[in-house]
């Protein structure tokens, strides 16, 4: 195929994608399929959707790497377990590919350990259960030693062997079944172990059963058991009970084995208990030698897998990756058909990727590449880097681009941290978000394999914090705030100062109030306003104004950006009757208003009020054409407006009917896209484009018109969430200083006492700047930035329509995996 002049990769669009074709010959099949998945830059496409996915021609291999995956989770959950720590397998181990010889080897291999490690699992399961038996027994003999040497037991059968009471021990009609039975009358017992949580609802159901004719003693045993088949302590009692007759007995047994119970059979005889707890102990000292060399053995086998298995696991998930691919593709006669949309400018890149398949594999014959036309939307493929990638998914979680639209992630690396500060600014706050992020910068390859599910976002997101620390120490220098403090940085006395009021002490005014203005400061908010009375009132006009300026560029600016998509797809005819219909509305209204605001700043208004604003936009619609002399910002400013409002009047019905008749003139000769070849996709040749009508068309861009015209105003009114949030994170810090640092230094303590008392609050204040200052109201400025962004800047050009380009690709998988 011959290359045509491949397009540079660009940062503003994303990259043009073709549709290619690829015919592979049968021998090396799996070969190229895997040779593609480690360059990962093809995104199949599946030639088999008329086929079940149970018919497919590699479902026994899936099926069969089913069961080697599965072999190797029991391995992996068999190490973690233990807490053993797990190789993980190097970039160069995971690119080496199997040949057919080497992964049969590999899955006996792991079909054998599987066997090994479940063989020595039941061996120790085995060896735990009979140790928990024995360590049973030897605490049920020696509660039933110490019973016997407490009590005289034959004096309690004695007794109750003579007593007619009902209330005793034994009852007579259960010793005359026993003697109608041919056995002698005698008290009996049974002896075992029951979980502590069990032991009261095991007394009252034997009480019930035997109508309280039984004798029962319990103890604890003080060092909790392990259960061998869960692997966890449990709590037991020892019980005894003693009953008349054997027809009791084996009531009692089966009610031991239903609360889960264990018996164990004690002898009456004292000398026979000790012979018994001596053997006992013997086994048990036997038994748990054995057990260590067999958990030494065990423990050994799963050290040495933990070596590998990571390398083993990324060799079968390629190869059933492999498979699941080669089920998407058509075969024909000794070759396979193949479809994928690659990015054209990585072409070249591909094609010898399967030159050097080919030759590795010893095959005679390449496979072939050809670029196939195509009816349908490539789709979106953004290239990113670590610094791009958290932007890029801002806009992403907002909707992908449609095919070569232009980009908002370029815009949004200077316009997200520049809106976040202006609600944060503080200088102080954004040198500790700045510091932090910086510390993830320096140090992400230490802490890029911490797993917190927390941290991992806010370290995904470090490069967007260390521009929100940088933007709004900016901003903070501009607000001249300093935790809620401003700082002399150039010069001072830029205001003269009066006195109000007769009060004084020492020679000093209680009440100060801004007199004469002397010169200009340096840079930033005059730190003299800290101290003025009406400080509350210019910051608010300042800002609520600067809200306003700031909006409606971003708002022209998204509406500009729209003129470069429709360029771009030489959508003529879209610019006369959408852009310039959108941009002319957006700017006679709200640009004008921007105007006002900037021009009444840069206009001295000594000797009279300044108009106000707010009513003459107010009365530029109600009273067109006419202003007040009082109410006048400029000369002619009544005719002025009265001409914007007519430009923005007639915008309106030809967005409104512009772009269905456009569309209507477009359809009447419907032609075929152009191809670039004459060979047609096997998943194009059915396609048939959608419908068009003319009055789906009407009633869509009915309401992008009505959306649009209405939004300008509530998008407008939305941006002074800077204002206000702005305003608010300034006046949290400055009751946060005042209640805790403040009150503080004003305190008549002593030296060491004020020393330590400064030294505690400092701490207080500085974590609760951390927890409420930087974390609440720094994640509530971000979600406002990043809503400001979807909803106002967003709609005026970018749809998000598209869908995201997946390529396959081994190094994904396995990273999903991961995760």
């Amino acid at each position: 195929m011959e290359s045509q002049k491949l397009p540079e990769t660009t940062f503003l669009r994303s990259e043009v994608m073709s549709l290619a074709q690829f015919y592979i010959p049968s021998e090396i099949s799996k070969q190229t399929i895997g040779a593609l998945g480690e360059l990962g830059l093809v995104q199949f496409r599946d030639l088999n959707k008329e086929v079940n996915a149970f018919q497919r021609t590699f479902v026994s291999d899936i099926r069969h790497y089913d069961e080697v995956a599965r072999q190797i989770r029991f391995l992996k959950t068999q190490i973690e377990r233990e807490d053993i720590k797990i190789k993980k397998s190097t970039v160069e181990e995971a690119a080496v590919s199997k040949t057919p010889k080497e992964l049969e080897e590999l899955e006996q291999k792991i079909s054998e350990t599987e066997k090994v490690v479940i063989e020595l699992n039941e061996n120790q399961r085995t060896l735990d259960k009979r140790y928990l038996e024995l360590t049973e027994m030897r605490h049920v003999i020696k509660v039933t030693d110490e019973f016997f040497e407490s009590s005289n037991v034959k004096e309690i059968q004695e007794n109750n062997l003579k007593s007619d009471s009902t209330t005793g021990l034994l009852k007579e009609e259960n010793a005359a079944a026993d003697l109608e039975a041919g056995k002698k009358s005698s008290v009996t017992f049974v002896a075992g172990v029951i979980p502590r949580a069990k032991i009261n609802g095991f007394e009252r159901l034997l009480w019930r059963m035997l109508r309280g004719n039984l004798y029962m003693k319990n103890a604890e045993i003080e060092e909790p058991i392990k259960d061998p088949e869960t692997n966890e302590l449990v709590e037991k009692n020892v019980f005894i009970v003693f009953v008349h007759g054997q027809v009791l007995l084996n009531k009692i047994r089966k009610l031991c084995e239903s609360v889960g119970a264990t018996v164990y059979p004690v002898s009456e005889n004292a000398e026979q208990r000790n012979e018994e707890a001596i053997e006992v102990l013997a086994r048990i000292e036997d038994l748990d030698q054995v057990l260590n060399n067999t958990r030494e053995t065990r423990m050994n086998k799963l050290r040495e897998i933990a070596q590998n298995i990571d390398a083993w696991n990324t060799v079968i998930r390629k190869e059933k990756a492999i498979y699941h691919v080669m089920n998407l593709l058509r075969t024909d006669k000794n070759s396979m058909i193949a479809e994928g949309w690659v990015p054209t400018n990585k072409i070249p890149e591909i094609q010898q990727c399967l030159r050097d398949t080919a030759e590795a594999a010893g095959s005679n014959v390449a496979p072939i590449m050809n670029e196939v036309s195509y009816r349908s939307v490539p789709p979106t493929y953004n290239v990113t880097n670590k610094f791009t990638k958290c932007f890029q998914s801002i806009v992403d979680s907002y909707g992908v681009s449609n095919y070569r639209e232009i980009n908002p992630a370029l815009y949004t690396i200077v316009t997200f941290p520049f809106l976040f500060a202006i609600m944060f600014g503080d200088l102080g706050h954004g040198t500790l978000m700045f510091l932090g992020a910086l510390a993830m910068v320096i140090f992400e390859k230490k802490l890029y394999n911490y797993k917190n599910e927390i941290f991992e976002m806010i370290f995904s997101g470090r490069y967007v914090i260390l521009l929100m620390g940088a933007f709004s120490i900016f901003t903070g220098l501009v607000y001249n705030d300093c935790f809620s403090k401003p700082l002399n940085l150039f010069t001072q006395n830029t205001y003269s100062y009066k006195e109000i009021g007769n009060s004084t002490e020492g020679g000093v005014s209680l009440a100060t109030e801004l007199g004469t203005y002397q010169r200009t400061y340096a840079f930033g908010m005059d730190p003299a306003w800290v101290d003025a009375e009406n400080k509350l009132v210019f910051q608010n006009s300042y800002k609520m104004k600067m809200s306003v300026v700031i909006g409606v560029i971003h708002m022209l600016f998204g509406t500009i950006i729209s003129l470069f998509n429709y360029l771009h797809f030489k959508s003529f005819g879209e610019i006369l009757v959408v852009f310039l219909p959108e941009l002319l509305y957006m700017g006679c209204i709200f640009g004008y208003l921007t105007f006002t605001i900037i021009y009444k700043w840069c206009t001295h208004w000594e000797g009279s009020q300044a108009p106000g604003l707010m009513n003459m936009l107010i009365y530029m619609f109600l009273s067109p054409g006419t202003v007040e002399k009082n109410e006048e910002l400029f000369p002619n400013q009544g005719k002025i407006q009265l001409i914007l409002l007519l430009i923005a009047v007639i915008a309106i019905p030809v967005l409104l009917l512009g772009r269905p008749f456009l569309q209507k003139m477009k359809n009447k000769n419907v032609e075929e896209l152009p191809t670039t070849n004459d060979v047609v996709a096997y998943s194009e040749r059915d396609y048939k484009p959608p419908a068009w009508s003319f009055a789906e068309a009407f009633i869509n861009q009915g309401v992008h018109t009505i959306e649009y015209c209405l939004s300008g105003i509530s998008h407008t009114a939305s941006y002074l969430r800077l204002w206000a949030l702005s305003l608010a994170h300034g006046q949290l810090s400055e009751v946060l200083w005042n209640m805790l640092l403040d009150n503080i230094f004003g305190l008549n303590l002593g030296i060491v006492l004020k020393a330590i008392a400064i030294f505690l609050v400092i701490g207080a204040w500085l974590g609760l700047t951390v927890a409420i200052l930087l974390i609440m109201e720094g994640l509530s400025a971000f979600l406002h930035a990043l809503r400001l962004h979807w909803v106002e800047f967003n709609s005026k050009f970018y749809k998000g329509e598209g869908h995201k380009f997946y390529p396959f690709s081994f190094r994904k998988i396995l990273k999903k995996e991961e995760n």
